[in-house]
Protein backbone atom coordinates (compact mmCIF):
# COMPACT_ATOMS: atom_id res chain seq x y z
CA UNK A 1 0.00 0.00 0.00
CA UNK A 2 1.17 3.40 -1.07
CA UNK A 3 0.47 6.66 1.21
CA UNK A 4 0.52 10.12 -0.62
CA UNK A 5 0.42 12.95 1.20
CA UNK A 6 -1.42 16.18 -0.52
CA UNK A 7 -1.48 19.96 0.37
CA UNK A 8 -5.15 21.67 -1.02
CA UNK A 9 -6.11 25.40 -0.87
CA UNK A 10 -9.63 26.95 -0.38
CA UNK A 11 -9.35 29.92 -2.47
CA UNK A 12 -11.90 32.79 -3.33
CA UNK A 13 -15.73 31.89 -2.43
CA UNK A 14 -15.19 28.39 -2.36
CA UNK A 15 -13.44 29.41 1.29
CA UNK A 16 -17.22 29.15 2.35
CA UNK A 17 -17.27 25.03 1.56
CA UNK A 18 -17.36 22.85 4.63
CA UNK A 19 -15.00 20.47 5.26
CA UNK A 20 -17.93 18.04 4.28
CA UNK A 21 -17.82 19.76 1.17
CA UNK A 22 -14.80 19.72 0.57
CA UNK A 23 -14.91 15.94 1.47
CA UNK A 24 -17.68 14.82 -1.01
CA UNK A 25 -16.15 16.93 -3.70
CA UNK A 26 -12.67 15.20 -3.08
CA UNK A 27 -13.97 12.32 -3.20
CA UNK A 28 -15.76 12.65 -6.65
CA UNK A 29 -12.57 13.91 -7.78
CA UNK A 30 -10.48 10.63 -6.86
CA UNK A 31 -13.24 8.80 -9.12
CA UNK A 32 -13.07 10.67 -11.57
CA UNK A 33 -9.37 10.73 -11.59
CA UNK A 34 -9.64 6.89 -11.50
CA UNK A 35 -7.20 6.90 -8.39
CA UNK A 36 -6.56 3.46 -7.32
CA UNK A 37 -7.94 3.87 -3.52
CA UNK A 38 -7.83 1.54 -0.30
CA UNK A 39 -10.94 2.04 1.49
CA UNK A 40 -12.11 0.34 4.84
CA UNK A 41 -13.43 -2.87 5.67
CA UNK A 42 -16.88 -3.53 7.22
CA UNK A 43 -20.40 -3.38 5.85
CA UNK A 44 -19.92 0.70 4.35
CA UNK A 45 -16.28 0.55 3.17
CA UNK A 46 -15.02 4.33 2.12
CA UNK A 47 -11.88 5.58 0.50
CA UNK A 48 -8.99 5.94 3.74
CA UNK A 49 -8.02 9.27 3.54
CA UNK A 50 -7.11 11.11 6.79
CA UNK A 51 -7.76 15.43 7.08
CA UNK A 52 -5.28 16.90 9.14
CA UNK A 53 -6.33 20.00 11.40
CA UNK A 54 -9.03 21.58 8.27
CA UNK A 55 -9.56 25.29 8.23
CA UNK A 56 -13.24 26.47 9.73
CA UNK A 57 -15.89 27.42 7.00
CA UNK A 58 -15.61 30.79 6.13
CA UNK A 59 -11.49 30.63 5.93
CA UNK A 60 -9.51 30.71 3.04
CA UNK A 61 -6.50 29.10 3.43
CA UNK A 62 -3.29 28.23 1.30
CA UNK A 63 -2.15 24.95 3.11
CA UNK A 64 -4.45 22.29 4.09
CA UNK A 65 -3.43 18.85 4.38
CA UNK A 66 -4.53 15.35 3.81
CA UNK A 67 -3.00 11.77 3.35
CA UNK A 68 -4.27 9.27 1.13
CA UNK A 69 -3.76 5.46 0.78
CA UNK A 70 -3.54 3.80 -2.76
CA UNK A 71 -3.50 -0.41 -3.50
CA UNK A 72 -0.97 0.87 -6.82
CA UNK A 73 1.97 2.48 -6.64
CA UNK A 74 1.55 6.32 -8.51
CA UNK A 75 3.71 9.00 -9.66
CA UNK A 76 2.79 11.56 -7.11
CA UNK A 77 3.47 14.56 -8.89
CA UNK A 78 1.34 13.13 -11.98
CA UNK A 79 -1.59 12.29 -9.04
CA UNK A 80 -1.70 16.02 -8.11
CA UNK A 81 -2.30 17.10 -11.66
CA UNK A 82 -5.18 14.36 -12.23
CA UNK A 83 -6.57 15.41 -9.14
CA UNK A 84 -6.43 18.99 -9.19
CA UNK A 85 -8.06 18.38 -12.72
CA UNK A 86 -10.80 16.98 -11.13
CA UNK A 87 -11.65 19.48 -8.50
CA UNK A 88 -13.17 22.81 -9.24
CA UNK A 89 -11.24 25.99 -9.17
CA UNK A 90 -10.36 27.46 -5.76
CA UNK A 91 -9.93 24.04 -4.80
CA UNK A 92 -6.92 23.12 -5.49
CA UNK A 93 -4.11 20.21 -5.70
CA UNK A 94 -0.85 22.39 -5.05
CA UNK A 95 1.63 19.63 -3.79
CA UNK A 96 1.96 15.63 -3.35
CA UNK A 97 4.45 13.88 -1.75
CA UNK A 98 5.31 10.04 -0.97
CA UNK A 99 4.66 9.64 2.94
CA UNK A 100 7.86 8.06 3.67
CA UNK A 101 7.87 9.04 7.32
CA UNK A 102 4.87 9.36 10.05
CA UNK A 103 2.93 11.89 12.10
CA UNK A 104 1.51 14.45 9.50
CA UNK A 105 -0.72 15.53 12.21
CA UNK A 106 1.68 16.26 14.78
CA UNK A 107 3.64 18.37 12.42
CA UNK A 108 0.87 20.63 12.41
CA UNK A 109 1.39 22.67 15.48
CA UNK A 110 1.30 26.63 14.17
CA UNK A 111 -0.93 28.53 11.56
CA UNK A 112 0.37 31.59 9.81
CA UNK A 113 -3.15 33.26 9.39
CA UNK A 114 -4.22 36.67 7.26
CA UNK A 115 -6.71 38.58 8.38
CA UNK A 116 -7.97 41.39 6.25
CA UNK A 117 -9.65 44.10 8.34
CA UNK A 118 -11.97 46.74 5.89
CA UNK A 119 -12.60 49.77 6.90
CA UNK A 120 -9.46 49.79 9.94
CA UNK A 121 -6.75 51.92 9.14
CA UNK A 122 -2.73 50.49 9.52
CA UNK A 123 -2.39 52.98 12.36
CA UNK A 124 -5.26 51.82 14.16
CA UNK A 125 -4.47 48.06 13.79
CA UNK A 126 -1.06 48.39 14.88
CA UNK A 127 -2.07 49.89 17.91
CA UNK A 128 -4.23 47.44 19.21
CA UNK A 129 -1.56 44.32 18.14
CA UNK A 130 0.87 46.39 20.33
CA UNK A 131 -1.85 46.34 23.25
CA UNK A 132 -2.27 42.59 22.15
CA UNK A 133 0.70 41.20 22.53
CA UNK A 134 1.73 43.66 25.40
CA UNK A 135 -1.30 42.08 27.71
CA UNK A 136 -0.24 38.81 29.86
CA UNK A 137 -3.61 37.55 29.22
CA UNK A 138 -6.70 38.15 27.09
CA UNK A 139 -9.64 36.00 27.77
CA UNK A 140 -12.38 35.57 25.41
CA UNK A 141 -15.18 33.52 24.96
CA UNK A 142 -16.81 31.23 22.57
CA UNK A 143 -20.08 29.22 22.31
CA UNK A 144 -19.85 25.38 22.63
CA UNK A 145 -21.97 22.48 22.70
CA UNK A 146 -21.87 22.81 26.50
CA UNK A 147 -22.65 26.20 26.85
CA UNK A 148 -19.97 29.39 27.32
CA UNK A 149 -16.12 29.04 27.95
CA UNK A 150 -13.61 31.21 28.54
CA UNK A 151 -10.43 31.05 28.08
CA UNK A 152 -6.48 32.85 27.17
CA UNK A 153 -6.23 33.74 23.35
CA UNK A 154 -2.79 35.60 24.24
CA UNK A 155 -0.76 32.86 25.08
CA UNK A 156 -0.90 30.81 22.00
CA UNK A 157 -0.35 34.14 19.81
CA UNK A 158 3.65 34.24 19.18
CA UNK A 159 3.23 36.97 16.40
CA UNK A 160 0.72 39.81 15.45
CA UNK A 161 1.71 42.75 13.17
CA UNK A 162 0.17 45.18 10.77
CA UNK A 163 0.53 45.97 7.80
CA UNK A 164 -1.06 47.77 4.18
CA UNK A 165 -2.45 45.35 1.67
CA UNK A 166 -0.86 44.39 -1.30
CA UNK A 167 -3.67 43.45 -3.73
CA UNK A 168 -6.76 41.05 -2.99
CA UNK A 169 -5.48 37.16 -3.23
CA UNK A 170 -9.46 36.21 -2.75
CA UNK A 171 -10.95 38.68 -5.62
CA UNK A 172 -13.79 39.95 -3.91
CA UNK A 173 -13.10 42.55 -1.99
CA UNK A 174 -12.86 46.41 -2.58
CA UNK A 175 -9.09 48.56 -2.36
CA UNK A 176 -10.24 52.12 -2.14
CA UNK A 177 -11.04 52.04 1.48
CA UNK A 178 -9.11 52.02 4.47
CA UNK A 179 -7.71 48.48 5.00
CA UNK A 180 -4.88 46.89 6.82
CA UNK A 181 -3.85 43.19 7.43
CA UNK A 182 -3.08 41.50 10.43
CA UNK A 183 -0.27 38.63 9.87
CA UNK A 184 -0.97 36.58 12.65
CA UNK A 185 1.20 33.31 14.06
CA UNK A 186 -1.18 31.31 16.39
CA UNK A 187 0.11 27.86 18.34
CA UNK A 188 -2.31 24.83 17.70
CA UNK A 189 -2.96 24.88 21.37
CA UNK A 190 -5.73 23.34 23.92
CA UNK A 191 -8.57 24.81 23.36
CA UNK A 192 -7.98 25.98 19.80
CA UNK A 193 -7.15 29.54 19.82
CA UNK A 194 -8.75 30.87 16.15
CA UNK A 195 -8.67 34.07 14.55
CA UNK A 196 -11.58 34.99 15.45
CA UNK A 197 -10.95 34.46 19.10
CA UNK A 198 -7.73 36.74 18.38
CA UNK A 199 -10.47 39.11 16.45
CA UNK A 200 -12.72 39.22 20.15
CA UNK A 201 -9.48 39.71 22.22
CA UNK A 202 -8.41 42.83 20.06
CA UNK A 203 -12.11 43.96 20.61
CA UNK A 204 -11.79 43.37 24.25
CA UNK A 205 -8.18 45.30 25.08
CA UNK A 206 -7.97 47.28 22.79
CA UNK A 207 -11.21 48.33 21.17
CA UNK A 208 -10.96 47.35 16.90
CA UNK A 209 -13.91 46.51 16.15
CA UNK A 210 -13.68 46.24 12.07
CA UNK A 211 -17.03 47.31 10.40
CA UNK A 212 -17.27 44.74 8.45
CA UNK A 213 -16.38 40.73 9.08
CA UNK A 214 -12.64 40.40 8.53
CA UNK A 215 -11.44 38.02 5.31
CA UNK A 216 -9.75 35.41 6.87
CA UNK A 217 -6.75 32.98 5.14
CA UNK A 218 -4.59 30.80 6.60
CA UNK A 219 -1.20 31.05 4.58
CA UNK A 220 1.03 28.18 6.19
CA UNK A 221 0.56 25.37 8.75
CA UNK A 222 3.36 23.27 10.13
CA UNK A 223 5.97 22.50 12.89
CA UNK A 224 7.13 26.06 14.91
CA UNK A 225 10.28 25.91 14.87
CA UNK A 226 11.26 27.60 18.55
CA UNK A 227 14.65 29.32 17.35
CA UNK A 228 13.61 31.26 14.70
CA UNK A 229 10.02 31.49 15.27
CA UNK A 230 9.16 30.05 11.60
CA UNK A 231 6.28 27.78 11.01
CA UNK A 232 8.38 24.84 8.75
CA UNK A 233 6.82 23.16 5.77
CA UNK A 234 5.08 19.46 7.05
CA UNK A 235 6.18 17.50 3.96
CA UNK A 236 9.71 18.45 4.16
CA UNK A 237 10.99 15.47 6.01
CA UNK A 238 8.86 13.12 2.98
CA UNK A 239 10.68 14.96 0.59
CA UNK A 240 13.94 14.60 1.97
CA UNK A 241 13.30 10.75 3.04
CA UNK A 242 12.53 9.96 -0.71
CA UNK A 243 15.67 11.53 -1.73
CA UNK A 244 17.63 10.20 0.38
CA UNK A 245 16.20 6.74 -0.63
CA UNK A 246 16.76 7.51 -4.20
CA UNK A 247 20.30 8.21 -3.28
CA UNK A 248 21.01 5.54 -1.61
CA UNK A 249 19.18 2.99 -4.57
CA UNK A 250 21.23 4.88 -6.95
CA UNK A 251 24.55 4.02 -4.74
CA UNK A 252 23.61 0.93 -4.36
CA UNK A 253 22.76 0.24 -8.01
CA UNK A 254 26.54 1.55 -9.05
CA UNK A 255 28.11 -0.89 -6.16
CA UNK A 256 26.62 -4.06 -7.64
CA UNK A 257 27.03 -3.21 -11.48
CA UNK A 258 29.03 -5.71 -13.36
CA UNK A 259 32.47 -3.79 -14.16
CA UNK A 260 33.90 -3.64 -17.53
CA UNK A 261 35.57 -7.04 -18.81
CA UNK A 262 39.07 -7.13 -19.03
CA UNK A 263 40.07 -8.66 -23.00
Amino acid sequence: MQRIRLRYTKRGRLRFTSHRDFQRAFERALRRAEVPMAYSAGFTPHPKVSYANAAPTGTGSEAEYLEIALTATRDPETLRALLDESLPAGLDITDAVEARTSGLADRLTASVWELRLEGVTVEDAAKAAETFLAAEAVEVQRKTKNGIRTFDARSAVTELTATAPQGDPQGDRPLDSACAILRLVVRHVTPAVRPDDVLSGLRAVADLAPPVPAAVTRLAQGLFDEESGTVTDPLAPDREAVTAASTTAAATASATAPGDGIA
